[in-house]
């Protein structure tokens, strides 16, 4: 069984991605085949020469919001920052979220932050979130945080993060207005170009959309040694009827599933596939909160290939990546991708596993 430390490796960090390719399919990618170990290097722009008519292609279309709110504490005046994770159900229409907070924080630390939103801080989750209730609730609150919020780039991004071009570019060309909710960019979507679709579709492959709103499941960083006791956030998950029943059809008629990111993989395994298989004629849509931890050793039910970036060391990301493609080639892979100058991370290059 493997280790935590089984999935560290060295990354200069000179290749973690400071700023996205331009255009956005101007990415290398590099392509594995998870079979045979064989690696190829391209770019993005070349994805559509590998794959095939009747490929089913998946893609998260949740829409990124500015998570990230910079207030300061009522009485001291001292800076706190205030990450919006997931909204909880609040009775009476209390506005209460599941937040990540910077700075010293205790239950009852009242905030304030521009357009007169305040927060206070309910409960320590003793997770590393809180509970926090904010003072205004619906599209007042959705107006404000738009305003005033802040790009969610990761921490390991080191440049002014006030930027207002990664507002647009920390988002995917396909995200939805209707599916506001992730915390984070669903990045191996973040290569894509409207044109670049468009190609895909002309070739034949059919490209059908779920919903995961990227949050703390995603990127929370994994603290146990023994793996299979890292315990995954949940994150909500959307399936509309007409996506189920094209991967069920894809699968009977033996077309590749092609998840493209982690969350569309993990979307589409949260399902009971064979409960659907035995008797979904006619299959309704689903949405739930998932928890899923895709290691090795775990049979993929769904998916056959994967479109995602080059992932943290230690992550889940990478342990999902691992139970795909398996673990010696994966290590080989990112040897040869760190041996190539290959940009990783949120605004890195891509990797094609198929």
């Amino acid at each position: 069984m493997y280790k935590l430390s089984d999935f560290d490796y060295h990354l200069p960090p000179a290749l973690i991605a400071q700023m996205p390719a331009q255009p956005r399919d101007h990415s290398r990618l590099l392509l594995l085949d998870k079979k045979s170990g064989k690696l190829e290097h391209e770019h993005f722009y070349d994805l559509p020469a590998v794959l095939r008519p009747g490929d089913l292609l998946v893609l998260n279309n949740s829409k990124v919001f500015p998570a990230r709110l910079i207030g300061h504490k009522a009485v001291t005046g001292g800076a706190v920052e205030i990450f919006l994770h997931r909204p909880l159900p609040g009775k009476g229409g209390v506005n209460i979220w599941e937040c990540l907070v910077g700075g010293r924080a205790r239950v009852g630390l009242e905030i304030d932050f521009p357009k007169k939103l305040q927060a206070t801080l309910l409960k320590d989750n003793d997770d590393g979130t809180w509970q926090v209730k904010f003072n205004q609730r619906g599209r007042n609150f959705w107006k404000t945080v738009d305003q005033i919020g802040l790009t969610p780039l990761p921490p390991y991004i080191k440049r002014d993060h006030k930027t207002g071009a990664d507002k647009n570019r920390y988002q995917t060309v396909f995200a939805d207005p209707h599916q506001v909710g992730s915390a984070a960019a669903p990045t191996a979507g973040l290569h894509f170009t409207k044109g670049l679709l468009k190609k895909i579709r002309a070739q034949g492959v059919k490209i059908v959309y779920v919903t995961l709103h990227v949050g703390l499941g995603t990127f929370a960083p994994v603290k146990a040694e023994k793996i299979s006791e890292h315990k995954m956030h949940s994150e909500f998950a959307a399936i509309s009827a007409a996506t189920i029943k094209a991967v069920l059809a894809a699968k009977k008629e033996k077309r590749r599933v092609i998840a493209v990111g982690t969350t569309s993989c993990r979307t589409l395994e949260s399902l009971d596939w064979e409960k659907l298989r035995r008797g979904a004629a006619r299959p309704s849509a689903q949405s739930f909160w998932t928890d899923i931890f895709i290691r090795p050793g775990y049979r993929f039910r769904a998916v056959d290939a994967l479109v995602t970036n080059f992932h943290l060391p230690k992550s889940t990301l990478l342990m999902l990546v691992s139970a795909l493609a398996g673990k010696p080639k994966i290590d080989r892979a990112y040897r040869a991708a760190v041996r190539r100058g290959y940009r990783f991370f949120s605004y890195g290059d891509a990797m094609f596993i198929y």
